[in-house]
Formats: C-alpha cells, sequence, structure tokens
C-alpha cells in the first residue's frame, strides 16, 4: 500500500530543494491522504507557455480536430492562473518543451527518490507502490 509520511517528505525535500533552486522556481510540499506527495511549483509561467507552444504544434492541432476537441490557449492560461495545472507525470515529453521536460523529469526523479518502487498492474487491479506524486504548476 502506497505510504508516504512527513519522515519522507523531510529527506526528499532536500533534493527537491536542489532542483527548485537550478531552475529558479518554489516548490511547496505537501501530502495528500498520507499517500501522494504533492509538489506546488511556482512560478512556472515560462514551462506553461511551453505547454501552450507544444499543444499549438500542427500534429497535436490536427488530432484534436480529429477528436473534434477545442485547445483555446487563452482559456488554458486563464485557467492556469486560476486553479493550477496539473501534470501528468506518464506524458511529460510528450507535452512540454525543453526546459519544461528537464525540469519536470527531474522533479519527478527527486520526488520518487531512491528507495521508490512501482509494482502495479493495472490489468489484474493490483497496484502496489512505495507512494504516489502530484506536480500541480501554480502562477
Amino acid at each position: 500500500m502506497a505510504y508516504v509520511s512527513q519522515e519522507d517528505k523531510k529527506k526528499l525535500s532536500v533534493k527537491i530543494k536542489e532542483v527548485a533552486k537550478k531552475y529558479n522556481v518554489k516548490i511547496s510540499l505537501s501530502i495528500k491522504h498520507h499517500s501522494t506527495l504533492v509538489a506546488k511549483v511556482k512560478n512556472a509561467d515560462d514551462i506553461m507557455e511551453e505547454y501552450i507552444d507544444v499543444q499549438m504544434s500542427p500534429e497535436k492541432v490536427a488530432r484534436r480536430e480529429f477528436e473534434n476537441y477545442k485547445f483555446d490557449p487563452v482559456v488554458v492560461m486563464e485557467e492556469y492562473r486560476k486553479w493550477n495545472h496539473n501534470v501528468n507525470e506518464y506524458w511529460i515529453e510528450e507535452n512540454y518543451g525543453k526546459k519544461g521536460v528537464a525540469f519536470l523529469t527531474e522533479l519527478k526523479s527527486a520526488m520518487e527518490g531512491e528507495d521508490f518502487f512501482c509494482e502495479d498492474d493495472a490489468m489484474t487491479d493490483y497496484f502496489y507502490r512505495s507512494h504516489y506524486i502530484d506536480i500541480r504548476l501554480a502562477a
């Protein structure tokens, strides 16, 4: 069963603070439901702008048109500033620009830590990992 304690958070925060300093952002950590380590990244406007640039690329636009899904960059930025933006940590490389990919993969690795393990098997509804992570970008 996934579990993250305050001691785990304290231990992981050392590497996370190094990543924050390297990329000149502020990160606040919290624990949700004793199973998820949550990182709220502040000053992430440039990463969101890269996200929008990637989402407006011709291949992504063509796919959304095929799926009849509208993507309005102005609305996305307004919602980001109002509600924050949740990062899907499984699709970082496909959805963010060069700086965003570098920062988010390094942050993900720091949040998982050295003792992280994941033995999930969705086909049998078996989920066993050390803890979950949640990355939120905030204005």
